[in-house]
């Protein structure tokens, strides 16, 4: 099966450069790692694989980083077969930076006071822009991300509506480790993230490549 080309690559948009992508790659992944902090500091969580990581980090008593890298690995196999090589590299490029940036930040990085209204806040508009200029240069940070791309450039469904029946899945799930309020904030965060997601988002509003 020939590799399917993401909806970002239009043969009227110029092509990224590799400097264009290697600082997308960097700026992307560290808006991401900021907020993985917000949802740290407040004890909150997210959707997706990085919510995930972050349920397991706090059940199983794990580096959040290390077990973010391991859920992703099975991904990568559907990545190549339906993204391509290209996709692939880049998203496991993503998720490594994303790992580095999750054990770097809390050395240089904290909070003394932080209200978790803010925090959630916070966490969702940093995530989603990471996500939209990592998806904009034709990447993800792997997991449910590839599918909801394959699924949004093969079908039409839209990749923040596919992130968010998963993200229902990992907030069932969390009721069992966090405090209600936890996940209250955290459902608004992870709101605000898809919503960013599926506003900014679409082959009929913005093509870059």
């Amino acid at each position: 099966m020939p590799a399917m080309v993401s909806f970002l690559e239009s043969p009227t948009a110029e092509q990224h450069s590799i400097f264009d992508d290697v600082q997308g790659l960097l700026v992307g992944t560290l808006l991401v790692a900021i907020s993985v902090q917000f949802l740290q500091a407040t004890n909150l969580f997210t959707g997706q694989i990085a919510g995930l990581s972050l349920v397991g980090a706090k059940a199983f008593d794990m580096p959040f980083g290390m077990l973010f890298f391991l859920l992703n690995l099975p991904f990568y196999a559907i990545a190549f077969a339906r993204m391509g090589l290209m996709f692939t590299l880049k998203t496991f490029t993503a998720v490594g930076l994303l790992t580095a940036w999750s054990f770097l930040l809390p050395h240089v990085m904290t909070f003394a006071d932080l209200h978790v209204a803010f925090a959630a806040i916070a966490a969702g508009v940093t995530a989603g822009a990471g996500l939209i200029v990592l998806f904009r240069h034709n990447a993800t940070l792997g997991g449910v991300g590839i599918v909801a791309v394959w699924l949004q450039d093969s079908y039409g469904i839209k990749a923040g509506w596919v992130q968010l029946a998963f993200d229902v899945l990992v907030f069932a799930l969390a009721v069992s480790f966090f405090p209600i309020n936890a996940v209250f904030y955290s459902l608004l965060g992870a709101a605000i993230v898809n919503i960013m997601i599926a506003t900014n988002h679409r082959r009929d509003r913005y093509i870059a490549r």
